[in-house]
């Protein structure tokens, strides 16, 4: 589905030019825009005809600031939701040099005017969509990580090639290479993002994905254009395609994901439930969960544990703590604390198949004869 829209949008960069174009030749330039405007209502129409199948949430509809909250920190505290915006944020900021010069590039090619521009951006659309086709095949080979690398390298190459090409027979070359790079990077990594999210936060997550692609590409325009202007041309190209590559290398060494896909599907049978009675209406609601712990596996217990507090902060608790009491070496309090009363049952709608199996680690470090004791509270105001 991602490759079928990376065509859609390739295939739209090649015929929208070509149109254009002949609009221009034929009517002027006015009609392009009334072309555009048409189109855009048209596509207004389109999804505002557009029903998806409601599933009704019996805790009722999120609040807007509080499901923004959580979906920040659901990102915040995902390690494969930060290595894909760090990886995606430094590939459409350097990229994105080559797309904001082009036009300056293209002027500046032997003959080159507005009929060159376009045929670049075409070639780059078929550079892009002729790489979905073929992408199958390099995930048999590479992993993700080894195609955003070797993505990121062609590209910064058909970025210098591009500094220097006299015409275009260089030019268009390195202008399908380019979309192939493009294409490849940014589906490998849209990829991980959608398997990184469970689907209760996909929206959002992919939201800020979205938000960091068009950010970096806005912030790096702005940039590689002010060097441009303050040096040269090729030398804008040459800072973007060498620091591009350098930072990619460094992110995909130091910004790393725990390596694995975790099973993000929503958990079925073995999760508990909060108790429905007594339901308070208003306070914050705090959950003490005392474990006894060998201290002998103390060490291998506190990892768990900092792994069980990434999860419940991206489950939306707004506070956790791990209490040791110094009484009692072997006993530890879990505490957690919820906005309110639909916030807390909500968490427990949001566990994900991952999220059960790191409660059997967890609940296998308690040496108790009954199961960790579960208490909860409401702050009176």
């Amino acid at each position: 589905a991602l490759g079928l829209n990376g065509i859609a949008m390739n295939a739209s960069r090649i015929i929208g030019p070509l149109v254009a174009g002949a609009l221009i030749a034929s009517f002027g330039s006015l009609w392009v825009f009334v072309l555009n405007a048409a189109m855009s209502v048209a596509s207004g129409f389109i999804v505002l005809r557009w029903r998806r199948e409601h599933v009704p949430n019996p805790l009722g509809r999120e609040k807007l600031i509080s499901a923004m909250r959580v979906g920040v920190q659901f990102v915040r505290q995902s390690q494969r939701m930060r290595a894909v915006l760090t990886r995606i944020s430094i590939f459409f900021f350097h990229s994105t040099a080559l797309l904001a010069l082009l036009p300056l590039l293209a002027r500046g090619l032997k003959g080159g005017d507005a009929g060159t521009f376009t045929l670049l951006l075409a070639a780059m659309g078929a550079g892009a969509i002729a790489a979905v086709l073929y992408l199958p095949r390099l995930r048999q080979g590479y992993e993700r990580d080894q195609l955003v690398l070797r993505g990121t390298m062609v590209q910064s190459v058909a970025t210098a090639v591009m500094a220097v090409a006299p015409n275009v027979y260089v030019a268009v070359p390195a202008m399908m290479f380019g979309g192939a790079a493009w294409i490849t990077v940014a589906n490998s990594l849209s990829v991980s993002a959608q398997l990184a999210l469970p689907d209760w936060v996909r929206a959002r997550g992919m939201s800020m994905y979205q938000m960091a692609i068009m950010g970096s590409t806005a912030i790096g325009a702005a940039l590689w254009g002010q060097v441009a202007t303050l040096g040269t041309l090729q030398a804008s190209l040459y800072v973007a395609a060498v620091s591009g590559t350098l930072l990619m290398l460094l992110a995909l060494r130091y910004v790393r994901d725990h390596g694995t896909d975790d099973d993000v599907s929503p958990a079925q049978a073995g999760w508990s439930t909060a108790p429905a009675h007594a339901a308070p209406t208003e306070g914050r609601i705090v959950i003490t969960i005392e474990y006894l712990i060998d201290p002998a596996r103390a060490a291998a217990f506190y990892i768990v544990m900092h792994q069980t507090r990434r999860t419940r902060l991206s489950e939306g608790a707004i506070g956790w703590e791990l209490l040791h009491d110094i009484t009692q070496p072997e006993r530890y309090v879990e505490q957690i604390v919820d906005e309110s009363w639909t916030e807390h049952l909500r968490r427990f709608n949001r566990a994900t198949a991952a999220d059960l199996a790191l409660r059997e680690r967890r609940l296998a470090f308690h040496v108790g004869d009954e199961p960790p004791v579960v208490t909860r509270y409401v702050v009176q105001r």
